[in-house]
């Protein structure tokens, strides 16, 4: 069974905006490979989506699984569909972020 991967308006923007973070500190190409590489493991979901941790904790559905151990990606599974919720880098306090968002 394949799912469908969106992502959230938000998960877009932060992805635009640890782009920008990293074409400032290191170069607009490194920036490209490594958004890209989160894009292309959030994608990855589609296949194997039930992966990560469960964190009904912080959110209801919600899961969370990480890219090169410095991103974690925020997601919700419901009905074949993988809905990318959040993209935090390097630290960020996701739990309270995202129990913000309703």
């Amino acid at each position: 069974m394949s799912y469908t991967v969106v992502f959230t308006p938000e998960a877009e923007a932060q992805l635009i905006e640890l782009y920008g973070y990293i074409a400032a500190k290191a170069t607009p190409e490194t920036a490209a490979r490594f958004t890209d590489g989160i894009v292309t493991y959030c994608e990855s979901l589609s296949s194997f989506p039930v992966r990560g941790t469960r964190r009904n904790d912080v959110r209801p559905g919600l899961r969370i699984t990480s890219y090169r151990r410095r991103v974690v990606i925020a997601f919700a599974i419901e009905n074949k569909q993988v809905q990318i919720i959040g993209i935090f880098y390097g630290g960020q306090n996701y739990e309270a972020l995202l129990q913000d968002v309703d």
